[in-house]
This record gives C-alpha cells, sequence and structure tokens, in this order.
C-alpha cells in the first residue's frame, strides 16, 4: 500500500549485490506506491541503468563487485558530476569518508547517505528518498559527525562557528526541520531560527529565491 494516496510516486535505481536484500528492498519500495524501473548488482550496471531510465532517485550500496570495496560510492560520484541534480542515496553499512565528501561537493542537493542498521522503519527510509527528490539532504548522524571530523581539520571555516551552531548544523544536515531539531536540543523555536541565520550569515549566504540554503549550508560546510 502506498504511504498516502497524494504522495509522489518516484521512479527509483537501486543497486545492491546482495540478492535478497536487494529484491525485498525492490518489493518494499513498490508496496510503498514506487516504482523500482531496475535492480542491480553491481556498479557497471548501475551506470547503465541510470543512462536508460532516468529515475527520479538513485539507491546504492558502498561495495558492490568485483573487490566489494568502494565501488558503488565511487559509482555514485560518478553519477553526481555526470548528472548534477541526480538524487543519489548512499545506504550501506559502512562509512567512506573520502568519496563521501566528493559526493557532497559533487552538487548542492538531492544527497543522502543513511547507515543500513540504523533505520529505525521502512517510512522513515521512504521518506528520506523523497526529501531527496525534493532536493533535500538525508544523512545520518553518524555519517555526519565522521564528516565533520574530517573537513575541521585545518579549516577555518569550522572554528567561526559555536559549539550549538555546530549541533545545529549536524542536525540540519540529517534533514531535520527547525520543529524537530528544537526538540531534539530542548530549546525553542525562536532559538534555532537564530542559529541557523547566524550559521548561513557566517557561512555568506545571502537569501535567494533559487537556492535551499540548508542544504547549500550543510553541503559548503562539509567539502573538504
Amino acid at each position: 500500500m502506498p504511504d498516502d494516496a497524494t504522495a509522489t510516486r518516484l521512479r527509483i535505481v537501486l543497486a545492491e549485490d546482495a540478492a535478497i536484500f536487494r529484491e525485498g528492498l525492490a518489493r518494499l519500495l513498490a508496496d510503498r506506491g514506487h516504482e523500482v524501473v531496475a535492480a542491480v548488482g553491481d556498479a557497471e550496471a548501475l551506470v547503465r541503468a541510470v543512462g536508460e531510465h532516468g529515475p527520479d532517485v538513485v539507491v546504492v550500496d558502498v561495495r558492490l563487485p568485483p573487490s566489494f570495496t568502494d565501488e558503488g560510492l565511487r559509482a555514485a560520484v560518478a553519477l553526481r558530476e555526470a548528472h548534477r541534480e541526480l538524487p543519489v542515496l548512499v545506504f550501506s553499512q559502512y562509512i567512506e569518508t573520502r568519496y563521501a565528501t566528493r559526493l557532497l561537493a559533487a552538487g548542492s542537493s538531492g544527497v543522502g547517505y543513511l547507515l543500513k542498521d540504523r533505520v529505525a522503519d521502512t517510512s522513515e527510509f521512504v521518506d528520506a528518498l523523497r526529501r531527496l527528490a525534493a532536493g533535500g539532504t538525508a544523512l545520518d548522524p553518524e555519517v555526519v559527525r565522521q564528516l565533520v571530523g574530517v573537513s575541521r581539520r585545518g579549516r577555518a571555516l569550522g572554528a567561526t562557528l559555536t559549539a550549538r551552531e555546530h549541533q545545529v548544523l549536524a542536525l540540519m544536515a540529517e534533514g531535520r526541520s527547525n520543529a524537530a531539531i528544537a526538540a531534539a536540543l530542548v530549546i525553542g523555536e525562536g532559538a534555532v531560527e537564530k542559529h541557523v541565520a547566524n550559521i548561513f550569515a557566517k557561512l555568506g549566504l545571502p537569501a535567494s529565491p533559487d537556492d535551499n540554503r540548508r542544504v547549500l549550508a550543510v553541503l559548503r560546510y562539509l567539502r573538504a
């Protein structure tokens, strides 16, 4: 059953080497009203499928054949560099910071990185796909923690943000709204709005009708 009758139907390309998991995820997405136009088991097939189907979003594991190291993530980077508006969700058990940073640097929206064992329920996963298709982000807190840890080294930009602003920015990276950030930090929404405004100012992001400044703030901060 679809999540709701008015939800946008997404066309998805899925790359996952484990056949049972791949088929199960494809069925789950179909049950939620979406279409998996291709479900493949390696990076080369992923690139071909994207070229053939032009999906709304791509879901890819980090480790794919033949070496099962980082083929999937490297393919995701290549796809984002070739198709800058293509939403890509890395869905894996592993965090690979070097290519993850390159993935984030390849565009200003529609990027996600979730850990398989930390997704609480299927609705959370499907909501992340919708958010990416709409140009948002979906980053697991642990992914954010590791990327921020890497990007802070030797960067003056990170030093300009206060500890609270770091917390707010990390929660923004997870795709949370101001209300959700306020609840997580146990502060008022007005305080969150002030922190967000300060973050935009410090990162040099003026108001623009064409840009999602929340996404740009996260990406600018995380880029190495």
